[in-house]
């Protein structure tokens, strides 16, 4: 029986990943000055308009949300701003320790890269990286696979003529480590025709409409909250983070394939209703480790301005980032 997986990537320049990186720019600014800072920040942009919305509560003065805007979105646009203070309500249960709001995080790791994750997603990302470092522009690529050997490549590049990208693509097709195949790959390079506008001109973005980008692929569950824009008081983040961490944790300490990890919160709790990890396909629980909001944002060091650069090409399997060592504390 064949297997066939498919996973896609977006540039730093596609519209909804330019709402991503503004909203943890502006997250990025708040911590810098205050490392508490309760920061959710929705940006919703497109066709020369960026409108700024959600609940900030920071010590932090003089944050100019007009500028980060342009720094990323560029000078042309209009920078709409309409930013409350967080939910009493809210914040009586964050006060106290507990989760931000109700959720389901899914962490996972396997053996398949170096980076821990699936190959077709491994695969769509380093395409992507590769192309834009010949165009810095709006872009995604697609990569399927079939019995783990590509059976097609997709590429989609602004400014990027068809010739020229499909040379790129078959380049790094020949260069790249992970890219095997038994016969040619289908190539759907530019499929609709080359194109000249983009991003915010061409396209509305959103935060957190990428979702599957951030995390690992389609064919791996998600709970479904999104990431960016959000402190690390809020579960949806900084557990997930959490999850991750603890798959890598067990897929070293195990020797094993795969390893999925679930969490789950109540709003005002502290602690999860469900911390189980499958190894390999068996279910246990969790032990040994704090996964209480606080808990987790005292071990992953997560109070600091570093989640712009999250926003880019997916919040697992850069090395830089602290969920992706292993950093078991059991």
């Amino acid at each position: 029986m064949s297997n066939y997986r498919t996973a896609e990537s977006v540039s730093p320049k596609h519209p909804d990943k330019l709402c991503d990186q503004i909203s943890d720019a502006l997250l990025d600014a708040h911590l810098t000055q205050d490392p508490a800072a309760r920061v959710a920040i929705d940006v919703a942009g497109g066709h020369g308009t960026v409108f700024v919305t959600g609940e900030v509560t920071s010590h932090a003065t003089d944050i100019d949300v007009t500028a980060i805007v342009k720094r990323i979105a560029g000078d042309e646009v209009t920078v709409i701003e309409h930013i409350a203070a967080q939910s009493p309500e809210i914040a009586h249960g964050v006060d106290t320790g507990g989760a931000g709001d109700q959720g389901i995080m899914v962490g996972y790791a396997c053996d398949e890269t170096d980076e821990l994750l699936p190959l077709e997603t491994v695969l769509s990302r380093r395409l992507n990286q590769y192309l834009y470092e010949t165009w810095p522009h709006d872009g995604k690529t697609q990569v399927t696979l079939k019995d783990k050997q590509i059976v097609s490549l997709v590429a989609s590049f602004q400014h990027a003529p068809h010739d020229e990208l499909l040379a790129r693509v078959k380049e790094w097709l020949k260069t790249e480590p992970l890219a095997t195949y038994n016969d040619e790959p289908a190539f759907h390079v530019n499929p609709a025709g080359d194109w000249q506008v983009g991003g915010f001109e061409a396209d509305a973005g959103l935060t957190g409409r990428k979702l599957i980008v951030d995390n690992y692929g389609p064919h791996i569950p998600i709970g479904g909250g999104a990431f960016s824009g959000k402190d690390a008081s809020k579960v949806d983040r900084s557990a997930a983070y959490a999850a991750r961490a603890i798959a890598i944790d067990y897929l070293k300490k195990r020797k094993a394939h795969n390893i999925y990890v679930y969490l789950a919160y109540a709003i005002g709790f502290d602690q999860p209703l469900e911390a189980t990890v499958v190894v390999d396909g068996v279910q246990e629980v969790i032990t040994g480790y704090d996964l209480s909001p606080r808990g987790i944002v005292s071990w992953l060091d997560l109070q600091k301005p570093i989640y712009e650069a999250t926003a880019r090409y997916g919040h697992f399997g850069h090395s830089e980032f602290s969920w992706e060592r292993s950093t078991s504390t059991t």
